[in-house]
């Protein structure tokens, strides 16, 4: 079964909190959303508002803004924003149940995090070469 492109293609706009006059969310979540496979575009129109195409059938709405959030980006929670969010939550949920989606299948927030775990400088790494490593 065959879900056609314009039930398949998603057009969303997220709207973060303004709590600092210097922080731009919006340009942060676009260029960590540019790298999640499924995602279409990102493209910031506002400091707070950021426009978002996606396949759901490589990930969902409740995907990324779980990603977002354990970013550190402040998704607006005014009860407009969560009634939106909670219905496109239910109907993409619906519709990916329907064509036999399961949730576990899809895998593109983790690899994204873990694409980025990979890239940041932190003290987790080890700086010995391979074979150092496994001599102790």
């Amino acid at each position: 079964m065959d879900i056609p492109e314009t039930d398949r293609i998603k057009h969303r706009q997220i709207n973060f909190r303004d709590l600092h006059p210097e922080r731009n969310d919006a340009r942060t979540a676009a260029e960590f959303l540019r790298e999640v496979d499924g995602v279409l575009s990102a493209e910031p129109t506002s400091p707070i508002l950021l426009d978002l195409s996606y396949d759901i059938l490589r990930i969902d709405l409740q995907e990324i803004d779980a990603a977002l959030r354990e970013l550190g980006l402040h998704l607006d929670n005014g009860l407009l924003y969560r009634m939106k969010r909670a219905l496109a939550y239910y109907t993409e949920d619906t519709l990916r149940e329907n064509h036999g989606i399961r949730r576990a299948e899809s895998q593109s927030t983790k690899l994204v995090f873990a694409k980025r775990y990979q890239s940041i400088e932190h003290g987790c790494r080890d700086p010995r070469p391979e074979h150092w490593r496994r001599y102790l």
